[in-house]
């Protein structure tokens, strides 16, 4: 649900409607609204999203290596 907020709150910070992003994307009123009530998307849809709001960071981050914040945790991978 965290990053349907993120997402959620880019739209509604620039003003821009579940109707109007469906437009810009491609991606149905339905599944933007299911996406920000539950969380649930497939991983094209919310690339198209990410695409139309110009936040594609927001993808590739969902990628990146998150740093260890502690040695327990770098013990507890290798389990």
């Amino acid at each position: 649900m965290k990053l349907a907020g993120r997402i959620r709150g880019i739209r509604k910070r620039r003003s821009i409607s579940q109707k109007k992003l469906s437009e810009m994307s491609g991606v149905s009123y339905g599944s933007i609204k299911r996406f920000e009530t539950t969380g649930q998307i497939s991983l094209l849809s919310l690339t198209k999203l990410a695409f139309a709001l110009n936040e594609v960071d927001e993808i590739r981050n969902l990628f990146t290596d998150v740093p260890y914040r502690s040695i327990q945790e770098v013990i507890n991978e290798g389990k």
